[in-house]
């Protein structure tokens, strides 16, 4: 069982029980902190790469990472 704090602490943006994190490669992983079995890799454009959630699951996750990626992007300054 991961550890659900670490992972809501290390995450870049949580939407409604959904941690989104950035990985190293580009990639976001995206964890349902209610169903920790529940998690899916996106692509930077929201396309899945891996995922272990239904296609409804997969939709919902889609439109919050499409609506608020703005929010993930790292800012150098």
């Amino acid at each position: 069982m991961p550890d659900i704090e670490a992972i809501a602490n290390a995450a870049t943006m949580i939407v409604n029980g959904y941690a989104f994190t950035n990985t190293i490669d580009g990639h976001v992983k995206v964890l349902n902190l209610n169903a920790p079995k529940s998690a899916v890799v996106l692509d930077s454009t929201g396309r899945v790469l891996e995922t272990s959630m239904d296609d409804m699951e997969v939709g919902i996750v889609q439109d919050y990472y499409r609506n608020n990626r703005e929010f993930m992007e790292v800012s150098h300054a």
